[in-house]
């Protein structure tokens, strides 16, 4: 499974990266606003640090200023993938770019067979979001089971992009499900190798290696 960075923080980007555990970087116009700064010295400086897919958003419904975005976006750098979202619009930019070769999420995605329309238009990525649908009332993760299924069945190549994560039970139930990546803040990455049983057995390490009176160094 791959582990995207689901912000738009620079300082945060940088230290998932030392981690060892940043495939990817998916941003939307939200997490630009909220961190503020220029949308592409921002979406340059990530492609920079990250050697993955660094997800650009375009902002247009129509799908001629919606296509002439995506160009732009996709000119930034070569492991742009341009982000547009599932509508009629937004699938019809996407079977252009990918025709071209350019990567492309398609977001927002909350159906199975929105994600069926997706893969057909040539996605490299689907972004079904869990979050949001948990928040409704419905269970995001069956929609992951669904896609993963359906995708499994007809030999699709999109990759099923886990999206609006929220906690660390989502990251588990998307590797069980067998999703390909999953997006998440970067504060939610950082969770997963917490466990009060490493911080207690570490502990203890540490009191027993001082009564030893010994020095590694």
């Amino acid at each position: 499974m791959k582990f995207f960075a689901d912000t738009s923080d620079i300082d945060a980007i940088k230290e998932i990266n030392d981690l060892g555990m940043l495939d990817g970087v998916t941003t939307n116009p939200s997490l630009i606003a909220k961190n503020g700064g220029d949308f592409f010295e921002i979406i340059t400086e990530i492609c920079k640090i990250c050697d993955g897919p660094v997800s650009g958003e375009v902002a247009a419904t129509d799908y001629e200023t919606m296509m002439k975005e995506g160009e732009k976006v996709a000119g930034l750098a070569d492991n742009i993938t341009v982000k547009v979202p599932l509508t009629e619009a937004g699938l019809k930019v996407c079977k252009n770019l990918a025709g071209n070769g350019t990567m492309v999420n398609v977001t927002l995605c909350f159906s199975p067979m929105q994600a069926v329309l997706a893969a057909k238009a040539g996605a490299t990525f689907v972004s079904p979001f869990v979050g949001r649908l948990d928040d409704i009332g419905q269970n995001g993760m069956e929609l992951i089971s669904d896609i993963v299924r359906i995708y499994d069945n007809y030999g699709f190549d999109t990759e099923v992009l886990v999206a609006s994560v929220r906690h660390t039970q989502h990251i588990l139930e998307s590797a069980l499900i067998g999703a390909d990546v999953v997006t998440c803040p970067p504060d939610v990455i950082k969770k997963l190798y917490k466990h009060p049983l490493t911080d207690k057995g570490l502990a203890a390490f540490v009191e027993d290696w001082k009564k030893t009176g010994q020095s590694i160094l």
